[in-house]
């Protein structure tokens, strides 16, 4: 009974978690997608602005892939990372590592939500007027081809190189230059936290190769629970 319930508060952090942070997330986007024309910038202190743009990349605004496959691969990942979830707290893992694996996942399905339904229920967005509403379906893109919405902006240092250095003399310098979201701020401290606070449960996580037969092999991942059960996933 007492385990039952030890999974059953898991599972409700894990719920909670990705909830809020969802919902943090498309609140802030929201507000300012209607409230800040594109590039449009909103002054804090002269190392953090509200400057809005919008890209079609992963994290950051990284690009290396095209949208509708871009995005078909967040929903791969998303659900695998999931189901790992699910499994961990199956497994009795601890709830440290619960919650921390729950903000990468809801940080993940922040940004997906952009993908799949922005360009769907938003009007372009424009340096000359702010985006608005539309019924379903008469946005500026189609399914799967939103644009993800960035808006948190810290030129810590913005300085200019010197003349003398080979490339990038008298360019301006800024640190740190990057526009990212709450999505991906869940995402970034989840992953540092998995690295400061979780490396014994990362470290039992392994990649092996099963022979099934004499001619044919499978990778498995082998899933070690903080309580020493074993589960195996063949790929």
């Amino acid at each position: 009974m007492a385990l039952k319930h030890l999974k059953d508060k898991k599972r409700l952090i894990a719920c909670l978690t990705i909830l809020v942070a969802i919902v943090i997330d498309q609140i802030i986007k929201y507000e300012v997608k209607t409230g800040l024309t594109l590039g449009g910038q909103i002054h804090i202190t002269d190392w953090f602005y509200i400057k809005f743009i919008e890209n079609n990349g992963m994290a950051y605004g990284m690009t290396f892939i095209n949208k509708p496959v871009l995005s078909l691969f967040r929903i791969v990942l998303i659900g695998l990372l999931g189901w790992y979830i699910f499994k961990q707290i199956k497994l009795g893992a601890r709830t440290l590592y619960v919650f921390v694996l729950s903000l990468v996942f809801a940080g993940a399905v922040g940004n997906l939500i952009d993908c799949m339904f922005y360009g769907l229920i938003f009007s372009g967005s424009s340096p000359y007027y702010v985006s608005y509403l539309v019924p379903f379906g008469d946005g500026y893109s189609t399914f799967l081809t939103g644009k993800v919405v960035d808006m948190f902006y810290f030129p810590l240092i913005v300085t200019t190189w010197p003349e003398w250095v080979p490339v990038w003399g008298g360019q301006e310098f800024i640190f740190f230059s990057p526009i990212f979201n709450f999505a991906d701020a869940c995402i970034s401290v989840g992953f540092v936290l998995l690295i400061l606070l979780c490396r014994n449960e990362l470290s039992q996580i392994s990649f092996e190769k099963t022979t099934i037969s004499d001619n044919h092999e499978k990778r498995n991942i082998r899933i070690v629970s903080s309580g020493g059960v074993c589960v195996d996933v063949f790929v």
